[in-house]
């Protein structure tokens, strides 16, 4: 795996959604669906709270002025006179208490490692929004890089599909803690996140590693020395 970058890590304890103070989200696309899309994403998650969104670059940092988010959501597609990477580097710059998250359909890696190397600590490509953003979002707020795992994949020279890359940090716990046997509801309240992304994590593990049952789960934990994490 490449110095520059780390998936998403999965700390010893993580803040309870129900009491900890919402990650205040400033969202930023152009496309008035796709942002409705991510606003619903973001709003059905308990500690999360979008304050403000956009669809033009040259307002991004009116936004990030005056609202002082603690994380930026920003799509580097949106049009306007300066490239997105270059518009990136001015908003690390004169935003350095916002962190960034962008979200692009670019899976070049030529393409990531400039976005990571001009200031986004997330990278999320958008086609996977729905189970990588939240977690994105999260990660940033505490100052940690999170890259999509398709993406990070070609990063890192590997590919999906080998063992050691199909499963995401977080995926491994949410699987680790299945196998422990918590339901999606228990799980959810110990990684501080909401009923619905443990499902979708589920899904994904599923699909991920062609198992169909809970028995199948254990015992790919078991045979993999996950319950030891």
């Amino acid at each position: 795996m490449l110095p520059f970058f780390r998936l998403a890590s999965v700390p010893d304890s993580e803040p309870d959604a129900t009491t900890a103070a919402p990650i205040r989200i400033v969202l930023a696309d152009d496309h008035a669906a796709m942002r409705r899309s991510l606003r619903l994403l973001l709003d059905g998650e308990a500690d999360i709270d979008v304050i403000a969104e956009t669809d033009s670059l040259k307002s991004v940092m009116d936004h990030v002025r005056t609202r002082r988010p603690d994380v930026l959501v920003l799509d580097l597609g949106m049009p306007d006179h300066s490239s997105g990477i270059e518009a990136l580097n001015r908003l690390n710059r004169e935003a350095r208490d916002t962190s960034i998250v962008v979200l692009t359909m670019n899976d070049d890696p030529a393409f990531a490692k400039r976005a990571l190397d001009n200031g986004a600590v997330g990278l999320v490509l958008k086609e996977m929004a729905d189970s990588d953003l939240p977690a994105a979002v999260r990660d940033a707020s505490r100052g940690r890089r999170y890259v999509s795992p398709l993406l990070a994949a070609k990063l890192s020279g590997g590919k999906p599909g080998e063992d050691g890359n199909k499963l995401t940090p977080r995926e491994r716990e949410v699987l680790r803690l299945i196998a422990l046997g918590h339901t999606s509801v228990e799980i959810a309240q110990k990684l501080g996140l909401s009923p619905r992304t443990i499902e979708t994590h589920r899904a994904r593990i599923h699909r991920k590693l062609g198992l169909d049952t809970r028995a199948e789960l254990v015992h790919y934990a078991l045979r993999h020395d996950l319950l030891c994490l």
